[in-house]
C-alpha cells in the first residue's frame, strides 16, 4: 500500500521533476509529435522525453495517438484527466514569472524568454 504524508506529494510524483510540467504546458495547445516537442522544450535528451511521455502517458495525464501509416506518425495529447493540471500549471506559470521580475528587481541578470515560445 502506498502511503502518502502530504497531498502535494502525490502531485509531484506526477508532474514533478525538470521536464513533465513543461511537457504537460507545451501540449495544452493540442496534440504535438516527438520531434515537435523536442525543439520546444530547449535541453531535454529523446531518451529523457520518451521517458517522461511514458510516465504521463501511464498516469493517465497525456495520450498517444498512433497513425497507421509510413513513415509511422504518433502524436501526444492531453487526456480529460490531464486538463485537470492545467490550473496547477498555470500557477506555477504565473509563480515563475512573478518570481523572475523580483530577482531582476534585485539586480540579479536573468530573463525570461516566454514571449518567443509558443507558450511557457
Amino acid at each position: 500500500m502506498k502511503q502518502y504524508h502530504l497531498g502535494i506529494e502525490a502531485t509531484l510524483e506526477i508532474i514533478g521533476g525538470k521536464w513533465k510540467s513543461l511537457i504537460i504546458c507545451r501540449l495544452m495547445p493540442g496534440p504535438q509529435r516527438t520531434s515537435e516537442l523536442a525543439r520546444s522544450i530547449p535541453g531535454i535528451s529523446q531518451k529523457v522525453l520518451i521517458q517522461q511521455l511514458r510516465e504521463l502517458e501511464r498516469d493517465g495525464i497525456i495520450g498517444r495517438q498512433v497513425y497507421q501509416q509510413m513513415p509511422p506518425k504518433v502524436e501526444y495529447y492531453i487526456t480529460e484527466y490531464g486538463i485537470t493540471a492545467n490550473a496547477i500549471i498555470d500557477l506555477m506559470c504565473s509563480w515563475g514569472r512573478t518570481n523572475i521580475a523580483i530577482r531582476q528587481q534585485r539586480g540579479e541578470e536573468i530573463i525570461l524568454l516566454e514571449n518567443d515560445s509558443k507558450q511557457e
